[in-house]
C-alpha cells in the first residue's frame, strides 16, 4: 500500500507540474538538442493557424527521442523529411547518446515538467507509452487519422490503440521469430519449417537433440525479466496475451498459460531437448553464445538479431541460418501473431504544432522508415522489393550474409503481426517476480503445475487487490 501511495503522489505531483508548464506556454526553447534554424521559430502568442504553417510560414517542431544517430540515421532521415516538407523544420533532441531508454525517459519527464517545448515524442516500449498517455503528456491523433481516411490496423502491423483512441503510430517492427541452425536440420533429416505449432516445435527440438547440442534454449525467465518465455502460447493469440487482462483481472487460469508451463516442463524434463534451467542460471548462459556456438539448434528471440544473423567479429558464423515463424497453438489458427517491439511515435499534448507534429510522425512511420534503412518498418505499405533492399542493407553489415536464408527471413517478417495492446499495469514488476519465483519451484521439482498455477493466481489476485 505504501508503494501504491507513493506512486499516486508522484503521478499527481508530476501531472500538476506538467499542467502548470502547459499553461505557461511551453514553447520556450532550451539547449538540450541540436541547434534550431533561427528563422523558423514560432512564438506561443501566434495563432494556431500561423503555428501550423497554414499561411505558408515555416514552423519548427521539437522531436524528443531515445534513439542515437548510429542506430537511427537521423541526419539523412530528417533531411529527407524537410526536403519533402520545406515548411516544417525538425529540431532533434537526443535524450541519450548511448541509446539508454531509462535515461531518456528521465530526461523526457524532466523536460515536460519544466515546460520545455515538446512536439514529437518517441517511446521504446508499451509501458512507457501507456504511462505517459495516462499522465496526459500525449495527445490523441484520431482526428488526423480520420481526416486521412485510413485504418491503423490495416495500415500498420502493430496495434497502438489505448482506451479506444490512438495516441501513437508505430515505427520499427521487431517481431519475435525462431533462429534455426539449418545444418543441424539437414543432419536430422528435417525440413525448414514455414508454418508450425508448439507441438511441432517441441518435436523438432526433440529430434535435433544429440550429445553435442540441445534442440532449443529458452533465455528466460531470469530475475523477473525475459517474461516472454512464460507467455509462449499466450503470445500466439490475437488478444488477451498478458498476465493481467484488459479488465484488470488475473489471466493465470487461462489454459494457454498452463500450456506454456506444460511445454516447458515436457521439453526440459521429459524430452530433455531444452537446455536445463539450472545450467542457464548457474552458468549465466546467453542466447547469442548458445546459438552461434551451436549449443542449441532452435532459439526463440526478437528480430533485433537481424543485424547479427550473418555473424559478427565476436560471434563468427560457421553454419547456415534459417528463420522460422513464431509457432501457433493449433494448426488451424491464423498464425503470424508474435511478441513485437516497436517505437511509439506520438504528438505531445502541450504542442503548439500538433498538425505539423502529426505530419512528421505519419511520414516517419511510412516513407521515413524506408529512408532510414535501419529497421524493418511496421508500415504495410512497404513492397517486397523495398523490404528486400532493407534486409540486404542490414545483412550487408554482417560478416557472412550469404549464409543467411534471406527469403525465409523476409517471409517471416512480412507475415508477422502483433496482438492487441493491453496497457501494462503499474505493478507489473511484482507480477513478473511472482511468476519467476513460482516457475523456479516448478522447474526445480518443488511443486506441480497445478500448485504453480494456484500459487501464482492467488498471489496475483492479492497484488491486484492491493493496487485497486
Amino acid at each position: 500500500m505504501k508503494k501504491r501511495l507513493l506512486l499516486s503522489l508522484f503521478s499527481i505531483a508530476f501531472l500538476i507540474l506538467f499542467l502548470t508548464a502547459c499553461n505557461s506556454g511551453g514553447s520556450e526553447e532550451t539547449n538540450t538538442g541540436s541547434e534550431t534554424s533561427s528563422e523558423s521559430g514560432v512564438s506561443s502568442e501566434e495563432s494556431d493557424e500561423e503555428q501550423e504553417g497554414e499561411t505558408g510560414e515555416e514552423v519548427t517542431i521539437k522531436f524528443h527521442t531515445h534513439g542515437n544517430e548510429a542506430s537511427y540515421n537521423w541526419s539523412e532521415t530528417l533531411a529527407a523529411f524537410e526536403e519533402a516538407h520545406p515548411d516544417i523544420n525538425v529540431d532533434l533532441v537526443i535524450l541519450s547518446e548511448k541509446g539508454d531508454t531509462n535515461e531518456a525517459l528521465q530526461k523526457l519527464d524532466l523536460a515536460a515538467s519544466s515546460g520545455e517545448q515538446m512536439d514529437v515524442l518517441m517511446f521504446s516500449d508499451p509501458a512507457s507509452y501507456a504511462e505517459r498517455v495516462d499522465l496526459g503528456m500525449v495527445a490523441p491523433i484520431d482526428e488526423f487519422i480520420e481526416a486521412e481516411g485510413y485504418e491503423v490496423s490495416e495500415e500498420y502491423k502493430v496495434n497502438t490503440i489505448l482506451n479506444d483512441q490512438y495516441y501513437a503510430l508505430p515505427g520499427k517492427f521487431n517481431p519475435w521469430y525462431v533462429l534455426v541452425n539449418k545444418d543441424h536440420l539437414s543432419e536430422a533429416g528435417l525440413e525448414m519449417p514455414t508454418e508450425w505449432t508448439w507441438d511441432d516445435f517441441a518435436e523438432y527440438a526433440k529430434q535435433l537433440t544429440n550429445e553435442d547440442h540441445y534442440g532449443t534454449f529458452f533465455h528466460g525467465p531470469q530475475n523477473g525479466g525475459w517474461m516472454e518465455y512464460m507467455k509462449l502460447a499466450l503470445a500466439s493469440e490475437p488478444e488477451n496475451t498478458e498476465f493481467v487482462k484488459e479488465d484488470g483481472t488475473s489471466n493465470f487460469e487461462n489454459e494457454l498459460f498452463r500450456k506454456t508451463l506444460e511445454l516447458r516442463w515436457k521439453m526440459e524434463k521429459e524430452d530433455q531437448s531444452a537446455t536445463p534451467y539450472t545450467d542457464i542460471m548457474s552458468q549465466k548462459l546467453h542466447y547469442r553464445n548458445q546459438f552461434f556456438n551451436q549449443d542449441a539448434s532452435l532459439v526463440l528471440i526478437g528480430s533485433w538479431m537481424n543485424t547479427e544473423l550473418g555473424g559478427t567479429e565476436e560471434f563468427p558464423l560457421e553454419f547456415n541460418v534459417g528463420i522460422a515463424p513464431y509457432p501457433k497453438n493449433d494448426a488451424g489458427d491464423e498464425g503470424g501473431y508474435t511478441p513485437v517491439t516497436t517505437d511509439y511515435m506520438s504528438v505531445a499534448a502541450n504542442s503548439s504544432h500538433k498538425e505539423a507534429a502529426y505530419t512528421f510522425i505519419r511520414w516517419y512511420t511510412t516513407e521515413g522508415q524506408v529512408v532510414q534503412g535501419k529497421n524493418i518498418p511496421s508500415w504495410n505499405g512497404v513492397g517486397e522489393d523495398e523490404l528486400g533492399n532493407i534486409v540486404d542493407t542490414i545483412l550487408s553489415d554482417t560478416v557472412s550474409p550469404e549464409k543467411v536464408d534471406k527469403e525465409a527471413l523476409i517471409s517471416v517478417l512480412k507475415n508477422a503481426k502483433s496482438s492487441k495492446l493491453i496497457p501494462p499495469v503499474s505493478y507489473q514488476a511484482e507480477i513478473y517476480q511472482v511468476v519467476n519465483d513460482e516457475y523456479e519451484k516448478l522447474i526445480y521439482e518443488e511443486q506441480s503445475i497445478d500448485e504453480t498455477i494456484e500459487a501464482i493466481h492467488s498471489q496475483a489476485e492479492e497484488i491486484i487487490a492491493n493496487n485497486q
